[in-house]
């Protein structure tokens, strides 16, 4: 049997043990008398002896990248993807949340390590798809979920991107442009930048140049700034709140493990939150229909863990994918069994307040507040994304188009005071009489359709 520690900056917060049956976790004891100790997941109380390998190996598999990242790092690494631990221990030291694997982190920028210029900038986001987090790089150890291409760096006090190394924490999340998603950069920095006009709790987002190379530039809201130190603040998202692996984060999967719905992000939030969370997170929700963002799975919502307690953490994240052709219009999570955004009716959100436990008259307002504030505001939000350092895009026109065509859609459906799928089907004229010598046909029936930053644990 291996052991692994796991760190808060300098303090131990606890172990991992690897035996036969998988690894487990055990919190050090004197991390539980530390004073602003926390539950490194809402699943592994304090006060739990031992968290057995069913619960902590979905938790721990979610802090690593997905698909042909994953693939890559192990494959750099010697180690096989479904080495959770292994690649950990080597990638592990900078994640999602406050925790370092198997090495201590600090909080001071005296290892981060500066770009020098453009042109090495260039090279590093032209090598990143084949080498991930630069993994292998001296002194590099640092590990984000998702399928996306990205990178932790950091920003120095001479305005510098710089590289993390042994343990200093990144500030800020880089995602370079791709092939695959024409435009991605301006996208989401056009969906983020509405999202926080919309008044939503959303990360400040900015944009860059490297050579002919661009990026999306995104502060990490799991970091603050405490005088000349950076602190790390925890967060998990809700498929490890809700013990998802990370194959099933999507409601309907072919993982054999039912993903979460949006009534158990709603039960977990009621049940750990405050009520300006729950309300926050129906805000999320929204949005991501009015912004055709169909990758609004589990691992895209997240909460806030303090020695304090839980909230929901600032939206991310978000892409209009309406704007292109070779991605799903499925969105991850149903709403009243819907699957389309431009389907969604005024029943629909009525239906989805009552499987969330929301007042359906105020969901419905705020369906519509929300809306019109899309309508209002893409055009000039989108001025301010070309006026960023990356410049405009080809697609931002479409981009502004699918945004204002959903938000026309859906004020549209609110309009719609049908009650039933199988009603809206039933033309509003009815038909002719038939002669009373033929026999009526039968019509078939159409099936229903399917703020501010919390303050750190103490130092030791």
């Amino acid at each position: 049997m291996s052991r692994l520690p796991i760190y808060y900056e300098t303090r131990t917060v606890g172990e991992i043990d690897v035996s036969a049956e998988g690894p487990a976790f055990a919190y050090d004891p004197a991390w539980l008398k530390t004073r602003g100790a926390f539950p490194i997941s809402v699943l592994m109380p304090l006060t739990t002896p031992r968290v057995p390998p069913e619960i902590f190996l979905p938790w721990a598999a979610n802090l690593l990248p997905e698909a042909s990242q994953l693939r890559t790092v192990g494959l750099r690494l010697g180690a096989a993807p479904e080495d959770v631990i292994g690649i950990l221990a080597e990638i592990g030291r900078d994640t999602a949340g406050a925790l370092s694997i198997a090495k201590p982190g600090h909080t001071g920028p005296g290892d981060w390590r500066p770009i020098p210029g453009d042109k090495a900038l260039q090279r590093i986001l032209d090598e990143l798809p084949n080498k991930p987090f630069l993994v292998g790089d001296d002194g590099v150890s640092m590990s984000l979920a998702g399928v996306q291409t990205k990178l932790g760096v950091a920003i120095d006090a001479e305005g510098r991107l710089c590289v993390p190394t042994e343990g200093a924490p990144s500030t800020h999340i880089l995602k370079p442009d791709s092939d695959k998603l024409f435009g991605g950069v301006q996208n989401e920095a056009l969906c983020l930048r509405l999202a926080k006009v919309a008044g939503l709790n959303a990360p400040e987002v900015t944009t860059g140049k490297a050579g002919n190379r661009t990026y999306l530039l995104v502060t990490r809201y799991d970091r603050v700034r405490q005088g000349e130190r950076w602190r790390r603040l925890h967060q998990e998202d809700f498929c490890q709140a809700l013990g998802k692996p990370p194959a099933a984060k999507y409601e309907s999967n072919q993982s054999g493990i039912p993903g979460p719905t949006l009534a158990q992000l709603f039960a977990l939030t009621r049940r750990r939150m405050q009520a300006p969370d729950i309300l926050a997170l129906l805000d999320y929700v929204i949005f991501n229909v009015l912004a055709c963002n169909t990758d609004a799975h589990a691992k895209n919502y997240s909460l806030l863990i303090s020695g304090r307690g839980i909230s929901l953490a600032p939206i991310y994240d978000v892409m209009c994918a309406s704007a292109w052709e070779n991605v799903t219009r499925n969105m991850a999570q149903k709403i009243a069994g819907k699957n389309r955004g431009e389907h969604l009716k005024r029943r629909h959100w009525q239906r989805f307040a009552a499987d969330t436990g929301l007042n359906a008259s105020r969901t419905i307002a705020r369906v519509e507040t929300l809306a019109k504030a899309v309508l209002a505001r893409a055009g000039a939000t989108a001025k301010e994304v070309v006026a960023l350092p990356a410049g405009d895009h080809p697609l931002m026109p479409k981009f502004v188009e699918a945004l204002e065509t959903r938000a026309r859609a859906i004020l549209s459906g609110l309009n719609d005071d049908s009650t039933s799928d199988e009603a809206a089907a039933v033309p509003a004229t009815p038909p002719p009489k038939r002669s009373p010598r033929r026999t009526p046909e039968k019509r078939p029936k159409r099936p229903a359709a399917s703020s501010k930053p919390r303050k750190a644990p103490s130092s030791p």
